[in-house]
């Protein structure tokens, strides 16, 4: 028997022993064993924003499309999903134990694409994310000016500028969201009576802020091919978007037949 080989020559069992220690040293460095395996599902986020709509209009003409889409999506358990006031949407999709997440964000995000024909144009151009990640909160870090010389947008756009980035590189952090009043933007405020009394809409103020608010290429000067080439090609650049409250208020929304002018300024304020 194999057990009386090692108790009449103890030696011999000791260096085998001895051995399989040795090798089990230089190898457990190599070997493919984790040491937290997971034991919560995996998750997939699903967000996406509709500039001016509440939450109901959310609920039916974003929420509705992409959850019929998802839903039954290969080794799903279920999903949750918040509609904001503020044209916020997020949806997560939670897997099984052990599901493939590379696979999984890949099915969701074929899911997204079958719906997006159906969704609105406003939340198109602003685009759907799909990104695997945690639920769970990992860290909380809040700025502070001690001295009380930098307000809470300033402090908001510094995180959004300055540590963002730096810690969405961070191996194992899946996003980095900032919380606070905002970021730097032009916002415009409508007065509803005024876009009536000339006899305009807020859809007509949209038109014009995308014609008049554009970046555009204007050319060059000199490029060939023409008949006398110059000496010099210039390459033309023209005002593009628009960065200033008064550039903003000089945008011209509607032009009368007798040859007056509405301008932004008359109907809102920048």
């Amino acid at each position: 028997m194999i057990s009386n080989f090692f108790i009449n020559r103890p030696v011999a069992a000791n260096v085998i022993a001895f051995i399989t220690i040795i090798f089990g040293l230089v190898a457990i460095y190599s070997l493919p064993v984790e040491r937290y395996p997971n034991i919560t599902p995996p998750t997939i986020q699903v967000t996406t924003s509709y500039p001016g709509a509440n939450a109901e209009i959310l609920a039916d003409t974003v929420a509705a499309p992409l959850e019929q889409q998802i839903n039954g999506v290969e080794r799903m358990l279920y999903m949750s999903s918040t509609s904001s006031s503020t044209g916020a949407y997020s949806l997560t999709v939670t897997f099984e134990v052990g599901a493939d997440l590379d696979q999984a964000q890949v099915l969701v995000q074929n899911r997204v694409a079958l719906a997006e024909p159906l969704l609105p144009t406003e939340v198109r151009q602003q685009g759907i994310t799909v990104k695997k990640q945690s639920t769970n909160i990992l860290l909380v870090a809040s700025l502070t000016s001690p001295d009380k010389t930098l307000d809470s947008l300033f402090l908001s756009n510094y995180a959004s500028l300055r540590l963002r980035d730096e810690l969405s590189r961070v191996e194992g952090v899946g996003e980095v969201s900032v919380s606070g009043s905002g970021a730097y933007a032009m916002r415009i405020w409508v007065d509803p009576l005024k876009l009536e009394t000339r006899g305009l809409t807020f859809q007509d103020l949209l038109i014009q802020l995308r014609q008049q608010n554009v970046q555009v290429a204007a050319g060059q000067i000199g490029q060939p091919p023409m008949k006398d080439a110059p000496d010099f090609q210039l390459t033309m650049t023209s005002l593009g978007r628009l960065s200033e409250p008064e550039q903003f208020e000089n945008i011209i929304v509607k032009n009368n037949r007798d040859g007056a002018l509405t301008y932004l300024r008359d109907v809102a304020r920048v």
